[in-house]
């Protein structure tokens, strides 16, 4: 068998089944009376009823219906939506054309009808968001802000700068942020290694300690969306020890949220600590509740998904998965899943459009693996995370699933992006097909 980690109501992580006991299992569990009794969401099941277009290739829970609200994109990676409806996008590879998309459906129909582009020609980023009349997006090193007028779908005037001289160099350059209602802006800033190490990437190259890489990376920065003209400091860190959280959000109490991609390469790197399938499950990835001037770990620890808490990393004396050390002193998280599924958007369901069961818990865009070195690859797929007060308040649940086929053959789509409507629907962006869902529930 080979594990998986999910949180439960008492912090346990349970082991994973193969396919066939997971489908036996799940065919159970539905003719269970506890299916019911708990109140949690059903997992994604084969689509039946009424929805047009067979959910548009995608398994979803019973009553949930997907259509495709807008395809052959390019590369759109995270959106956000106004109130009138209308879906930004900030997308990459589209050559030399603008890189950033307003899509709208005027018709009613749950499919773009109108596709404008705005911004400079080339290659896009990652994040995007709309707070008061603004669309705010990130552009190379820095944070910018368009004006939107009544009447217009895409912006028309120049951008105005909100933050700039973002460090972009390394493994990490996306630089994804969410805006709350207060108006604060809080910017990923992924690390520029993959753990800290002297010499990046290398077979039993020591960690740098203490990790300077800290002071301005690895972390989430806080700025203020209303104001023009701010540059990049570290004294405007909120959190660190995050590698790349490039999911953040927020829940109705403005709990800020956050997803973290866990680092690479333990058995490559320490072969002598790891087997092959152990660093194909190790680390779990993590969805955290970033706290002013908590630490999370990296590149000290990392998140031992068989044993549910952080553990020491072998560039700083770990030994393989026993010693814990200064780990004891960080902060653990909220749930943990999969090692490598690679979790690149957060969505705090705050709308009613979905069954009260899902109010208040995490949608999780899993980007999926690229260097599991057995077992195959895996992730390619939204989960939904159960929240009350801050905590996990129950298993995970695979949600949406069938992006990707992973044998060669039809379209393969990676998940990447979330955003929630104004009318609760829940779109999700795919950066490898091009394509945009949106998924609403029809009972």
């Amino acid at each position: 068998m080979i594990p998986w980690f999910t949180a439960s109501e008492s912090g346990k992580v349970f082991p994973r089944m193969d396919s066939r006991c997971a489908a036996l299992f799940l065919s159970i569990l539905a003719l269970s009376p506890l299916a019911i009794a708990d109140g949690r969401p059903a997992a994604a099941e084969p689509a039946e009823g009424s929805c047009p277009g067979g959910n548009a290739g995608l398994t979803l829970p019973k009553g949930f219906c997907a259509t495709v609200f807008a395809d052959n994109l390019g590369a759109p990676r995270h959106l956000a939506v106004a109130q009138d409806g209308t879906v930004y996008v900030n997308n990459r590879r589209r050559g030399g054309e603008p890189s950033l998309l307003a899509l709208k459906d005027t018709k009613g129909a749950g499919k773009a009808d109108v596709i404008e582009t705005f911004g400079p020609p080339g290659g896009g980023g990652t994040g995007i968001g709309v707070y008061k009349n603004w669309v705010y997006v990130e552009l190379g090193d820095e944070i910018v802000r368009y004006e939107l007028k009544p009447g217009d779908v895409s912006p028309k005037g120049k951008p105005e700068v909100i933050v700039s001289k973002l460090p972009i160099d390394g493994d990490h350059n996306s630089r994804p942020f969410a805006i709350n209602d207060k108006g604060e802006l809080f910017v990923d800033l992924g690390s520029a290694t993959n753990s800290c190490q002297r010499d990046n990437r290398a077979e039993e190259s020591p960690g740098v300690d203490p990790c300077v890489e800290l002071e301005t990376r690895a972390g989430i920065w806080r700025f203020s969306a209303d104001k023009p003209g701010q540059v990049f400091s570290a004294a405007e860190r909120f959190a660190t020890g995050l590698r790349n959280a490039e999911g953040i959000d927020f829940d109705e109490a403005d709990r800020v949220f956050a997803t973290q991609h866990g680092r690479d390469q333990l058995y490559e790197n320490w072969p002598k600590l790891y087997s092959s399938e152990r660093g194909s499950e190790l680390p779990a990835e993590v969805l955290v509740e970033a706290r002013e001037g908590g630490d999370y770990g990296w590149p000290y620890c990392y998140q031992d998904g068989f044993q549910q808490k952080l553990v020491l990393a072998p560039e700083y004396g770990g030994d393989g998965g026993k010693a814990v050390g200064r780990c004891a002193d960080k902060l653990p998280p909220v749930a943990a899943f999969p090692g490598h599924w690679a979790p690149n958007d957060l969505k705090i369901y705050k709308a009613k459009q979905f069954p009260e069961t899902y109010r208040g818990g995490a949608f999780i865009a899993f980007h999926g693996s690229w260097n599991r070195s057995s077992g195959g690859q895996q992730g390619y797929n939204v989960v939904f995370q159960p929240l009350k007060d801050g905590k996990a308040s129950g298993s995970y649940i695979v949600f949406a699933d069938g992006f990707r086929n992973g044998d060669g053959t039809g379209t393969e789509h990676r998940p990447t992006g979330l955003a929630v409507g104004p009318d609760g629907a829940l779109y999700v962006a795919d950066d490898a097909g091009g394509r945009i869902w949106r998924i609403v529930y029809k009972g």
